[in-house]
């Protein structure tokens, strides 16, 4: 990884930022690498606050959602992290390992969700029919928390893949002891 966008210390983080250190900053390298640019990391906090804590999906719709962008993206460091949190929701093996393949493998409630992540990184859009299929399946806050959900975690998945960032030690651990 390049030394100048290795995730940074609590020693070297920077002052601008003092008021993030502790919290959800400090406990990712995604955001201790972002914290080379002390501004953005400010101004995400409260997009983050909204996309991971305050979403009108649930947390396995989430999951869905956040695995097939990290997938999409070739994001190995946003994969495995949600292979641990997806685990967490309850969501099985199988059904993770799913959103790595063919969406005709996918089950049917992860489908339509699945099929939004793959139009919004494909094309930047979703079809009149995917749109209609996702409210019925989400609502319309769903429908925007999804795009928002994509939007978020394709930044997070470019800045790890051009910073080389590595996956944190526990996700690293967890997976080492129960790989997918």
């Amino acid at each position: 990884m390049p030394d100048q966008f290795q995730p940074l210390s609590d020693n070297d983080w920077p002052e601008s930022a003092a008021q993030l250190k502790g919290g959800f900053a400090t406990g990712l390298n995604v955001y201790r690498t972002m914290a080379h640019h002390p501004a953005l990391l400010q101004a995400w906090a409260p997009l983050r606050q909204h996309v991971v804590l305050d979403r009108a999906l649930s947390d396995q719709q989430s999951e869905v959602v956040i695995l097939r962008t990290g997938h999409n993206l070739r994001a190995p460091y946003e994969w495995a992290h949600h292979i641990v949190r997806a685990r967490k929701t309850g969501m099985s093996d199988c059904r993770i390992e799913a959103l790595s393949g063919p969406l005709d493998g996918v089950r049917d409630e992860d489908r339509i969700l699945a099929r939004a992540v793959d139009e919004l990184t494909q094309d930047a859009r979703l079809l009149p029919s995917t749109r209609a299929d996702l409210i019925a399946a989400v609502g319309a806050k769903g429908m925007f928390d999804v795009m928002a959900t994509v939007g978020f975690y394709s930044v997070l998945g470019y800045i790890v893949n051009s910073c080389e960032t590595p996956v944190d030690s526990d996700v690293a651990a967890a997976l080492a002891d129960d790989p997918l």
